[in-house]
């Protein structure tokens, strides 16, 4: 005999190594089968819902950043003729009664660019 077959006296039959699989029922197993689908289409949807919801807040401040860059830009244009905009008086007087009413856009990247500049206060 083969030495390879041979193990303690007992022959080892050639096949598949493992245990044997069990004889499952067949409804069972496709009721199983049936189970997984929909809880992987359900993940997939959930999924699907949070890339949505991320999508549209990103583009929710992509167009808030847009409209920051173009008040810039108003303002730069506005300085290179000469004239200085209310808000940047404002800000250089440091009087916020003028920021409230100019607006909040103003007013916050007025502070973001205080704190960038100053650095953040304790």
């Amino acid at each position: 005999m083969d030495e390879n077959k041979m193990v303690t006296g007992k022959v080892k039959k050639p096949g598949k190594r493992g245990r044997k699989p069990a004889k499952i029922d067949l409804k069972a197993k496709l009721e199983r089968s049936r189970q997984s689908a929909r809880e992987c289409r359900a993940r997939k949807k959930l999924r699907y819902q949070y890339l949505e919801e991320l999508v549209s807040s990103k583009e929710r401040a992509i167009c808030a950043l847009r409209e920051e860059l173009e008040m810039y830009k108003q303002w730069c244009s506005a300085m290179d003729q000469g004239k200085i905009p209310s808000e940047i008086k404002a800000l250089l007087t440091g009087d916020d009664h003028k920021m409230s009413q100019s607006g909040s856009s103003a007013q916050k990247s007025s502070k973001n660019s205080k704190n960038s500049i100053n650095g953040p206060r304790d």
